[in-house]
């Protein structure tokens, strides 16, 4: 221990012994030893502070892996880290539908850290796998947002419902060819239009998301080669590397599917008898064809996807609804009729509480569907 800060605690021990003379009189007695000023000056060096013995930000009961936080009284988030991001994203005045968007988005990171954390406490995940994955899609979130501090990562506001096409780019010029030439094609109506710009938006998303997960995965696999030698684990290794690869080489899939579809309706317009409207939907089901199901796994699948795409419309009116809301309390605001406000302050809050449900039970259904066409593509490759 350097001696400056022996000297320093010594001193401080002093000090401290000084004025509790000063206030208690002669009942401590002469000089202490030496020995003693030191266990006593570190003693108020290190006293835990107050906030960690209340269980600040890092304390052990917010941390332990076996110990899942709970959820502060005001808070939308039992992890601190996750409520520091909502409150960053209210200071930034997201669109109440962008709000909904990102709190479904931070729910799912959530439930899998807190399950993560299980398996942690009962000693699993022993390559760091499952925790790698949980960063990649954290930073996902972030440069989904706009909440890394980039200038440049944030996507376009996906509230399409108010801010329409006018202001918005697609950022790949053979989008923007392929929707110059549908919007002036005469072979879309407004609606349609309004169908195809969600498909064209969704597939910048795509390209966006797979890109952001390259670049996480590039940098988790430097560290892996820092931490897994060639003699501990090898096949440990391996089994990592080719499951980042593969959902790298999912998306990137359905990518291309994605593109290729865009310029087939670009060119020819809407099919009348097309099955599924929600680029999602047709996503899952280009994939799904391509995967190693039988016929019967299949027809059940496209049910599943029926009950999934009614969800996806239902969530959709949600939202609608809660924008109206939004811009009807903005304008009762101004009138000062407090009685109205108040009203139209419960509608509201009653609207968002039931985009944001709607929008984790759609965004859950998705990742089972995908987890489920996954491991059929998968089985292909075997």
């Amino acid at each position: 221990m350097p001696w400056r800060f022996l000297e320093r605690s010594v001193d401080l021990g002093g000090r401290k012994m000084a004025a509790a003379r000063r206030c208690r009189g002669p009942a401590l007695g002469g000089k202490l030893p030496l020995r003693l000023l030191l266990v006593l000056g570190l003693g108020l060096l290190w006293a835990p502070s107050r906030s960690w013995a209340h269980g600040g930000k890092y304390s052990r009961e917010k941390n332990e892996p076996g110990a899942p936080p709970k959820r502060e009284p005001g808070t939308e988030f039992r992890m601190e880290k996750l409520n520091q991001l909502w409150e960053k994203a209210k200071r930034l005045h997201f669109s109440p539908i962008k709000m909904s968007e990102l709190n479904v988005d931070l729910k799912m990171q959530e439930k899998d850290e807190l399950n993560w954390k299980k398996m942690k406490a009962e000693g699993l995940d022993d390559d760091g796998e499952k925790e790698a994955k949980l960063i990649r899609n954290f930073n996902v979130i972030l440069a989904k947002y706009g909440l890394d501090g980039k200038k440049d990562a944030q996507l376009v506001n996906t509230n399409y419902i108010s801010d329409g096409t006018e202001n918005d780019v697609l950022d790949d010029p053979r989008l923007e060819k392929l929707w110059n030439k549908a919007k002036t094609s005469g072979k879309f109506s407004s609606e349609e239009l309004d169908k195809l710009w969600r498909e064209f938006k969704h597939h910048k998303e795509k390209v966006h998301e797979y890109n952001v997960l390259l670049e996480t995965v590039s940098r988790t696999e430097e560290s892996h080669k820092n931490v897994i030698s060639p003699l501990e684990g090898g096949h440990i290794k391996e089994d990592v590397l080719h499951n980042k690869h593969t959902e790298l080489r999912d998306k990137l899939r359905s990518i291309s599917q994605g593109f290729d579809r865009l310029r087939k309706v670009s060119h020819q317009g809407y099919d009348a008898n097309s099955e599924f409207e929600e680029p999602r939907v047709i996503d899952l089901w280009d994939m799904a064809k391509t995967a190693n199901f039988t016929q019967k796994e299949l027809d059940s699948f496209r049910e599943e996807l029926k009950h999934f795409e009614a969800k996806i419309e239902k969530h959709h009116h949600y939202q609608k609804q809660l924008e109206i809301s939004h811009q009807k309390l903005k304008h009762v605001e101004g009138t000062g009729d407090k009685e109205h406000l108040s009203r139209n302050k419960e509608k509201y809050a009653m609207l968002e509480e039931k985009t944001k449900e709607l929008g984790y039970k759609v965004k859950k259904h998705l990742q089972d569907l995908s987890t489920r066409i996954s491991r059929g593509l998968q089985h292909n490759e075997l």
